[in-house]
């Protein structure tokens, strides 16, 4: 099987040879000059690495909303904007025809391995509660559900009616394996924002994706970092299919997830910091997760960056421990 026709059987449930052996996220540039110190050779990185560590790819296409000349934050978590001239101020840098452009173009290069089954694709899209963040800054963009409510609903209309645009001309290119909204919604001890928030300012934008995204067969994730187990009935019900990287520090449990739903896509939930303390461990937490893996519909993959205490040698005994329960997994479907 090729690496696409593996990621697109395991997210339908369909069965395969093995499961799909991916890191979703790159690899942390702390963890990449930590494994440089330990002897790997500083020439290979990006999609070098995905070819030293022979890992199936799963590329992203990312859809910018901000455009050259956008004003950054000072700081991670900083505001760009604090109020509705702010925003208009900035707007010639948001939403921008060139950055449809640059999507479109990318996607012809990435079209033709795609299609050959090379690799698996995702589009990166900024979710409903992730894209106004960036903007009001972390602190700021709790206070503007309430301080700034009519303009949060302007902004999302404009990004969701960007979004759309950006989708239909690169759908007209290529055909995606999934679409992922970029959220960090949740965090160690469950949401960010109250269902009452959810039900006004995310789910009424995420419906107005799916007639689209489901016209061409694909499917829609959400990526949430965190607790997201109580959130799941409120994505479920606004048309989610997925979510991504179930972090198990945070409490997350993928078996309890698929017992109380069972068609739900999930990504992730391999815990990272057990990847530093041996084989044994390493193994332990495949067996944890194996059930899980037979069910379907589920690719086990580290629930977020390597952490730079894995050192190089314990992460090639993850990915041959990978590979021996990949193929447990898969037999499983």
């Amino acid at each position: 099987m090729t690496v696409r026709q593996r990621f697109v059987n395991v997210m339908n449930f369909k069965r395969v040879d093995r499961l799909p052996l991916i890191e979703w996220a790159h690899w942390w540039d702390k963890t990449h000059h930590q494994w440089q110190k330990e002897g790997l050779s500083p020439q290979l990185t990006g999609e070098d690495l995905f070819n030293y560590f022979k890992l199936d790819e799963l590329k992203c296409l990312f859809i910018h909303t901000k455009d050259k000349g956008c004003p950054g934050a000072a700081y991670h978590g900083a505001p760009i904007i604090k109020n509705k001239q702010d925003y208009h101020a900035i707007k010639p840098y948001l939403f921008t025809d060139e950055l449809i452009h640059n999507a479109v173009e990318n996607a012809k290069k990435l079209s033709e391995g795609h299609k050959s089954g090379d690799f698996a694709l995702r589009i990166w899209l900024d979710g409903c509660f992730w894209f106004p963040r960036s903007l009001f800054g972390i602190e700021d963009h709790l206070y503007a559900f309430y301080d700034h409510s009519e303009l949060m609903h302007g902004m999302l209309r404009d990004m969701v009616q960007f979004n759309l645009r950006a989708m239909e001309a690169v759908f007209d290119i290529l055909t995606p394996d999934f679409v992922g909204l970029a959220e960090d919604m949740s965090y160690n001890n469950g949401s960010m924002l109250s269902r009452e928030m959810f039900e006004e300012f995310i789910a009424p934008y995420y419906t107005q994706y799916m007639p689209l995204i489901k016209s061409r067969g694909i499917n829609i994730l959400v990526d949430t970092d965190g607790d997201v187990m109580p959130m799941l009935p409120w994505l479920t019900q606004a048309g989610i299919e997925g979510i991504y990287p179930l972090e198990r520090q945070a409490g997350v449990d993928v078996a309890k997830i698929r017992e109380y739903y069972p068609e739900l896509i999930m990504m992730g939930a391999y815990d990272k910091m057990v990847m530093s303390q041996g084989e044994e461990a390493i193994r332990n937490e495949f067996e944890r997760l194996l059930p899980v893996m037979k069910t379907g519909g589920f690719i086990p993959s580290v629930d977020h960056q390597t952490p730079p205490e894995v050192s190089l040698e314990n992460y090639k005994i993850y990915r041959r421990l990978y590979e021996e329960y990949a193929i447990k997994g898969g037999k499983g479907i």
